[in-house]
């Protein structure tokens, strides 16, 4: 077993339950080492790991740039995605239960890119986003497909404060007949945010209901931002 997943087997994964269903987010600090997040880093101008690079501004998404990884994943990725979801899957079965949505999510990684690849969705959906001085995401969800999984992570490859100032990862809630919410985060070099790709479930006083959700980036005053972000379904293009 890899030292990676021996660190991510570590976790207390009863507690970051229990924050996903509190909050729809945790943060696990420092999943990556310094040398880990420099080589990610310096992957970024290798052109034979990815298989597309959009330009956020072309599509009004923000401002900055963005790569998918091309298949086979680099290895510390392909082990990080498929051995944290095992740990994420009762989760979203949970929510799922919760809203009354019959939907039920494998246990196992692979199993859930089978069901992503019998509906024609099988490009990988990793990818690093690059942001400099005046980068920002617009808020968004990331589903690419009819099969989606409703968690997904992203790992910090940047110490704020020191390489950028601005660029907090930043959640809004909306709550039906109320103002949306907003969650702002600014988690350090190596953390792994793990949060919900668009809804999750949230307990009112008749039961469970339905909160959307959407994510972004604020603008980054100064200096460099880069983030992978690891999404567990495949894409259809």
């Amino acid at each position: 077993m890899s030292a990676i997943q021996l660190k991510i087997n570590s976790i207390r994964w009863a507690g970051i339950m229990e924050e996903m269903h509190d909050k729809g987010f945790a943060i696990i600090p420092k999943l990556l080492d310094e040398t880990q997040c420099e080589t990610l880093k310096e992957n970024y101008t290798n052109p034979v790991s990815y298989r597309k690079t959009v330009v956020m501004e072309r599509y009004r998404f923000g401002l900055g740039e963005y790569k998918y990884f091309d298949y086979p994943l680099p290895a510390l990725i392909q082990t990080i995605r498929e051995t944290v979801y095992p740990y994420l899957a009762p989760i979203a079965n949970a929510w799922m239960k919760a809203l009354h949505i019959d939907t039920s999510f494998p246990l196992q990684h692979e199993e859930l890119l089978r069901n992503c690849h019998q509906n024609h969705q099988n490009k990988a959906t990793v990818l690093i986003l690059k942001y400099g001085q005046g980068g920002f995401n617009t808020l968004h969800q990331d589903l690419y497909g009819e099969v989606y999984f409703p968690i997904q992570c992203v790992l910090f490859l940047n110490e704020p404060g020191q390489d950028f100032t601005g660029g907090e990862f930043v959640l809004t809630q909306q709550t039906p007949r109320a103002q949306s919410k907003a969650m702002v985060l600014q988690p350090k070099k190596g953390d792994l945010l793990i949060f919900t790709t668009n809804f999750r479930p949230v307990k009112g006083t008749k039961g469970y209901y339905r909160a959307n959700m959407k994510h972004g980036v604020s603008e980054v005053l100064t200096g460099e931002r880069h983030t992978l972000g690891i999404i567990f379904h495949d894409a259809l293009s």
